[in-house]
């Protein structure tokens, strides 16, 4: 339920409040059509969905006009939430499957998310753009992700962290950080959602610095 996510955050306009409140009728409905989380996730959107993109805003304060890419994005995970907490800041949520893509136009349109564009591609594909910040969610590992990440960033600090690619994932993670040849930051969401469910979830911070 949404009270999960006013548990933590309560600093909501009341558009804000009605756009994250609009958004469990909204993927029950385009999962019918269009599966885009898993049927048991449905009914936990707010938990491990919402919350779960909204961790990145407990560690980043993304400030107005800033560009943020969100690499292979799926059915809009973490960006739409995070596009209704920064209404400033500018959101191209990109993926190589099509009809993700459809669900997530279609949720900004019906909830009226106006900071978010789309694009149907690959990450490795984009040219002439620059990011300050890349997001992600357990789309890839670590070293593919930075590898995609990586050119479209640029370097600076306009922030509380350095510009750099942040994603989320899960389980033990020490193999993948060492063959990625990044040294990220690395962050326990429990330690921020006191919620079994973010037990073995991180957030992690790879500098473009």
């Amino acid at each position: 339920m949404i009270e999960i996510v006013y548990k933590y955050f309560e600093d909501f306009t009341p558009k804000q409040k009605q756009q994250y409140e609009l958004l469990q009728s909204l993927y029950s409905d385009w999962n019918t059509k269009i599966n885009v989380i898993s049927r048991k996730d449905t009914d936990q959107l707010y938990l491990h969905h919402i919350l779960h993109s909204l961790s990145i805003a407990a560690i980043a304060e993304f400030e107005s006009g800033m560009q943020i890419i969100d690499i292979g994005c799926g059915g809009g995970f973490p960006g739409i939430p995070l596009a209704i907490f920064f209404p400033d800041v500018q959101f191209h949520l990109v993926d190589s499957i099509g009809k993700k893509l459809k669900v997530v136009e279609g949720i900004c349109e019906a909830a009226n998310i106006q900071n978010i564009t789309t694009q149907h591609t690959r990450a490795e594909e984009i040219k002439n753009k620059k990011f300050d910040f890349a997001v992600s969610r357990a789309v890839a590992p670590l070293k593919d992700l930075w590898q995609w990440a990586n050119p479209l960033l640029k370097k600076g600090n306009k922030t509380n962290i350095p510009n750099g690619l942040i994603c989320l994932k899960g389980g033990d993670l020490h193999q993948e950080i060492s063959e990625s040849g990044t040294r990220p930051k690395m962050m326990r969401i429990a330690d921020i959602f006191k919620e079994l469910y973010f037990e073995e979830k991180y957030i992690i911070h790879v500098s473009k610095n």
